[in-house]
């Protein structure tokens, strides 16, 4: 019965992402023909010639997907994207910011998750997932311009939902590992701590600011530490670590902030504000919602009550509603907003991640979207906060810390690959 709940709340159309739903439906289509019901019946031994033919079969779909994003490039480069054939097939692709090597990255997924080899198990949105994730490294890795910044999200991504990255968390080393390779790091989330001191995010981010702060010139030179950058409230407080001080510094906005961002009235930003807390309230009053509103300088948000707990349908109904009320409104279209479900919570913040990953990227120095990997769990197309990140870098989407660390280990793993061949 879980299994069947959480295959059908999988499926609804806000959770769903159309690319790799469509890969997948391609995939089907040699699974269905050389699926083999008597498998193990037979014997495994029959497999092999059988698996042989799926992954070829596989492997010429990745080629042929490869042939339209490359199509598509081409399209974006010649001012003609409407023209590029995958738009027609899948009307809601977003834009690539590199060639996708995808019949390398299938053939280096299927050799870890065996999916040529299954006869019962049809490929899997993770399958296609974590093969768009391993094309993606390996672009980043061996293309004509080498990854410059990795941008990550906090909550699932780095560290389990409402914890801190502590000091023996796998991804501190690897972290580390990137400032080492002179790839600036940016960690952009939705927490939003207004305090100059940065101490909350200092606490949350303790075990890697500890790493940092101990680590001995040998290690990291001050420069590559100070290549370090958290972006809270998706993108609304910047702060950068400081060698001198062993610790983050706050930045003037003055000195970061975008011209659209700059443009903002402040009153449109309170009135966003102001709807989206009555909706907020709305449903809280309709749903019998165990939870209370939090209202911040930038954003507005339900949290549950003290030892209550709400269901995720009521937050996904909550994150829809509000959403939909903001897009009809007239400063909804000056204001870009992010309204995304955060588990447990659903926050409404000034900003999205897109702003976020764009403004690291130009205060360290004009890093374009083609060199910068946005790694996050959250890239469904409504009430996912990591979504928007697609317009401004390459991504990667991530299931838990885990799957972060693996990511990054990959990166690695494909930038000494690049380098041995130079």
């Amino acid at each position: 019965m879980t299994t069947r709940y959480r295959v059908e709340y999988a499926l609804k159309s806000h959770r769903r992402d159309a690319f790799i739903e469509w890969i997948k439906g391609l995939m089907a289509v040699p699974f269905v023909l050389h699926s083999e019901p008597a498998a193990y019946i037979k014997g495994v031994e029959t497999w092999e010639n059988v698996t042989e033919i799926t992954r070829n079969q596989y492997a010429a779909i990745m080629a042929d997907v490869e042939m339209l994003i490359r199509d598509q490039l081409d399209n974006e480069e010649a001012g003609t994207p409407e023209l590029a054939k995958i738009r027609h097939l899948v009307p809601t692709v977003g834009r690539f910011f590199t060639f996708l090597p995808l019949v390398r990255a299938f053939y280096h997924q299927d050799a870890k998750r065996a999916i040529s080899c299954r006869r019962l198990v049809s490929p899997s949105f993770n399958d296609v997932r974590l093969i768009l994730n391993t094309a993606q490294i390996i672009s980043l890795a061996e293309g004509e311009h080498q990854v410059r910044l990795v941008t990550l999200d906090g909550d699932v991504t780095l560290y389990e939902d409402g914890r801190s990255l502590t000091r023996d968390s796998p991804v501190v080393p690897l972290l580390i590992e990137l400032l080492h390779r002179d790839i600036a790091v940016g960690i952009v989330t939705a927490a939003g701590y207004p305090e100059k001191s940065g101490v909350k995010y200092a606490e949350r981010l303790e075990g890697l600011i500890y790493a940092l702060r101990t680590s001995n010139a040998d290690a990291l030179t001050d420069k590559q530490k100070e290549n370090l950058l958290i972006m809270g409230g998706e993108a609304n407080f910047l702060f950068r670590y400081s060698a001198a001080h062993g610790g983050l510094t706050w930045i003037d906005p003055e000195k970061w902030l975008l011209d659209e961002m700059k443009a903002y009235d402040p009153k449109d930003v309170t009135k966003l504000l102001d709807i989206a807390e009555e909706v907020l309230k709305s449903c809280q009053h309709v749903m019998n919602l165990n939870g209370m509103i939090i209202r911040k300088e930038k954003a507005v948000g339900i949290i549950p009550k003290p030892g209550k707990k709400m269901i995720r349908e009521d937050l996904e109904e909550v994150v829809l509603g509000v959403q939909r009320r903001l897009e009809f409104s007239s400063v909804g279209n000056r204001i870009q907003f992010c309204a995304f479900n955060g588990g447990s919570d659903v926050w409404v913040d000034i900003g999205d991640k897109r702003l976020g990953v764009m403004t690291v990227q130009s205060y360290i120095g004009d890093i374009s979207g083609s060199q910068t990997l946005h790694i996050g769990d959250q890239f469904a197309s409504i009430g996912a906060n990591d979504f928007k990140a697609r317009l401004a870098a390459c991504t990667a989407w991530v299931s838990d810390p885990s799957e972060t660390v693996e990511t990054i280990q990959e990166l690695c793993h494909f930038l000494d690959m690049s380098r041995a061949r130079e």
